[in-house]
């Protein structure tokens, strides 16, 4: 049996570290893109973690609200407040913005 040329046997190692080479370069792909969607899902995680754990906070919120409001004692100063209601030896005071002052030099002589 006769050996192949030295070129020939150059050619087929070529080709397979080519085809090797190939193999790596796509594992490695498709390694970089799953990290790739597994980080997006982290993230999209924590951001829905953080959104239902301000949804929780607000409806403790409206929870305590509606349980003062059910009661007589804590729903008066709310009815007083929207209705500007007061009890008898109290007084209403409203109290407006100051003018604003105008910038730049005194007008006063």
């Amino acid at each position: 049996m006769r050996r192949p040329s030295p070129a020939l046997r150059l050619a087929g190692r070529i080709t397979a570290t080519a085809l090797g080479l190939l193999v790596v370069t796509l594992v490695a792909i498709q390694f970089a893109r799953a990290i790739g969607e597994n980080l997006t899902a982290v993230h999209q995680l924590s951001t829905l973690r953080s959104d239902i754990a301000a949804l929780q906070r607000r409806r403790d919120e409206q929870q305590r609200e509606l349980r003062r409001l059910r009661d007589p004692q804590g729903a008066i100063p709310e009815i007083h407040d929207r209705l500007r209601l007061v009890k008898p030896n109290e007084a209403l005071i409203f109290v407006s913005p100051q003018p604003a002052v105008p910038a730049g030099p005194s007008a006063t002589p």
